[in-house]
């Protein structure tokens, strides 16, 4: 009797990549059923619960990432390699995999450092426009290397590379004919214009601030506000919005339902992270990113300016947005041409069905 295939998926951090890494493998197991996937995480980092919420096995990793400040904890840095290298050949020798894939984040490189150690077909997912230092050290060493964005081949041996777009939650991103039940969850009203506010589950404390800064102008305006601002920011927020004669700004420290909150929205203003970024070329609404300025490469703001080439989104600067924000949210929302120049243009972007290009991906690696 064959044995079933198996890949281990490695890397987390974010949900940025744990969703994808998550999608990725629902959608290997649609294509084989008996296929057999562990993940492997970091100790103490989200996926290790999130991955087993998921139905998921998941094996952890001591490592972290380096500080790029001065810090007792960089001292440490060198062991957490080894022991994560060692331990990486210990759990790729138990579970024997046909491939290895990595998403990002700490784990995945001594995981597919190992596996490629020992000649396994390795496949990295590169969410990013700018890749991170791990995954430009992985491309020597991996087979192919899926990708969000053109000219990859800067970075990345062209030979190597498949266009995939980045996995997404189908969910979040399935809007179609559901304005009017979206308006009844957030008790608003269909035919006004909605502006989205997101930065995160964690909220974005620039975004949040600007936000609070001009809420009395967004307030006289007239116009429906949805706004996630994350858990430390949510009593600050809420208790500001309690002040104001109106039912038509809503605040929430988490949205469950994105798809209701993509489907009503004019407007959205967003973080420019990889997921976050894949899902509204799909959602195609008018978008004002504002992209954190610490992360790791600034990748989030390459990430934007790929869409500002193309005249897809409009960019905010973190640094001006307590300025800027809310009056250039205001301005596009009056402005109707604007707006659909934006969304055609970033539905141009959109690329679906990413996990399961991913996974066949994968699936070659193995089979040949």
């Amino acid at each position: 009797m064959q044995q079933p295939e198996r890949v281990i998926i490695s890397g987390g951090g974010t949900g940025g990549h744990i969703f994808p890494a998550i999608a990725i493998a629902n959608a290997l197991k649609a294509e084989v059923p008996g296929i057999e996937i562990l993940f492997v995480g970091a100790k103490g980092r989200m996926e290790m619960e999130k991955v087993p919420e998921a139905g998921y096995k998941i094996e952890g990793l001591w490592i972290s990432g380096l500080q790029r400040s001065l810090k007792l904890s960089n001292l440490a840095f060198p062991i957490k390699v080894l022991s994560s290298l060692y331990r990486a050949r210990v759990i790729i020798n138990k579970f024997k995999p046909q491939a290895a894939v990595g998403v990002g984040g700490y784990a995945s490189g001594p995981l597919l450092y190992a596996a490629a150690s020992k000649k396994i077909p390795c496949l990295i997912q590169e969410q990013n426009s700018y890749p991170g230092i791990t995954n430009k050290l992985l491309a020597k060493k991996v087979q192919k290397i899926c990708v969000a964005y053109d000219r990859m081949d800067r970075f990345f041996p062209a030979a190597k590379i498949v266009k995939t777009g980045n996995p997404v939650r189908e969910q979040m991103v399935s809007i179609s004919g559901k304005k009017e039940e979206a308006a009844e969850y957030f008790k608003l009203n269909a035919t006004l214009p909605t502006l989205l506010i997101v930065g995160g589950s964690q909220g974005a404390r620039s975004i949040n601030k600007s936000i609070l800064a001009g809420l009395e102008k967004l307030h006289q305006t007239g116009i429906q506000v949805i706004w996630q601002c994350g858990k430390a920011f949510y009593e600050e927020a809420l208790s500001a919005v309690e002040k104001l004669p109106t039912d038509k700004i809503k605040v929430f420290d988490f949205i469950k339902r994105m798809d209701f909150a993509y489907a009503l929205c004019s407007v959205i203003i967003s973080r420019a992270g990889a997921s976050t970024v894949s899902e509204l070329c799909i959602v195609a609404k008018p978008a004002i990113l504002v992209p954190l300025p610490i992360a790791a490469e600034d990748h989030q703001t390459h990430n934007c300016l790929a869409l500002t080439e193309k005249n897809a989104v409009v960019l905010v600067k973190d640094a001006d947005a307590m300025n800027t924000l809310v009056n250039t949210s205001l301005d596009l929302i009056k402005d109707e041409k604007r707006k659909k120049e934006l969304s055609e243009n970033i539905a141009r972007e959109a690329l679906r069905d990413a996990a399961g290009v991913i996974a066949r991906e994968v699936l070659k690696l193995i089979r040949n």
